[in-house]
């Protein structure tokens, strides 16, 4: 990967960013600040003590270490844990340099800030007590309804609402851990969520079995990292390592080291298996919004 932060070293020289990008920024603070989550199931989470780990987390990780090349000098990596609804402005006014947690790339987004190539498509699904009944978002009707505040679910919920007539009420959890524990505590019927944050969540339960995850995929959407707009020279060196990543076949195992093995803290196992939306994308890289995704 290292002639990756030459060609960029050489893009900065020869002037292609006239701005003070992150490259520039990073070179004269000698560090460098990673947007993560808590709670993110294995895209993203927290092993305590601030530290961090997860499938988005390692791609970071992969993609700073180039960055750290193309800076020629040792960075120093903080983590900042941030929220479905800080996110974003964290990231457009320079407290965070790059976020990997679980942040849905969709046309609204785009016009604030850049994504990376994919690494991972989701699909939005209901996840309710085993012993509920429920196996559809039909039958949430006069139900209680968990997500996550600042979460694109929160639209996904209000458009089923119209389409299907169902009358549900939504209550919102600060962050995922948070909208789980309202399923777990009977305060919530359902909790509607990206798949794997709804299966890490309930991998990590105090009973796995009491839950599942049910009913009809309600969105598929890209799940992409992110980073501040007009940024082309820490874009390009993003894309270009998913792509080494891919070509490589690292991302593949990558995948199945935190999707498919046991992961900490409490060494349980996901058991996601990459789907065929993620394959077409890690085989078709792009930073394509959800709203093509819906055309489909």
């Amino acid at each position: 990967m290292k002639k990756i932060g030459l060609a960029l070293a050489m893009a900065l020289l020869g002037g292609v960013a006239a701005q003070a990008d992150t490259l520039d920024k990073v070179k004269a603070s000698g560090t460098v600040t990673m947007g993560v989550r808590d709670s993110s199931g294995a895209l993203s989470f927290t092993l305590g003590e601030g530290k961090y780990a997860g499938f988005h987390i390692e791609i970071c990780q992969r993609i700073l270490a180039n960055l750290e090349k193309a800076a020629a000098k040792k960075l120093e990596v903080k983590y900042l844990s941030v929220t479905s609804q800080n996110r974003i402005p964290l990231v457009q006014n320079g407290t965070v340099d790059i976020e990997c947690g679980s942040t849905t790339n969709n046309a609204a987004r785009q016009k604030d800030v850049s994504f990376a190539s994919t690494a991972y498509v989701e699909e939005v699904r209901i996840a309710v007590k085993a012993n509920s009944g429920i196996t559809s978002i039909a039958q949430l009707n006069g139900r209680n309804v968990a997500t996550t505040t600042g979460t694109t679910s929160v639209q996904l919920l209000r458009k089923h609402e119209r389409a299907n007539g169902v009358d549900f009420k939504e209550v919102y959890g600060k962050d995922h851990a948070d909208s789980f524990l309202l399923l777990e505590s009977g305060r919530a019927d359902a909790f509607v969520m990206d798949g794997q944050i709804l299966a890490g969540n309930i991998a990590t339960a105090k009973a796995p079995a009491d839950f599942k995850i049910v009913g009809e995929v309600l969105s598929v959407e890209p799940i992409a990292i992110m980073m501040r707009k007009d940024d082309p020279l820490l874009k390009r060196l993003a894309d270009d390592t998913i792509q080494d990543l891919v070509k490589s076949g690292e991302m593949a195992k990558i995948y199945d080291k935190w999707f498919m093995q046991p992961i900490p803290p409490k060494n349980t196992r996901v058991g996601l298996a990459a789907s065929d939306a993620t394959k077409a994308a890690w085989a078709n890289l792009n930073d394509k919004p959800a709203e093509d995704y819906a055309k489909k």
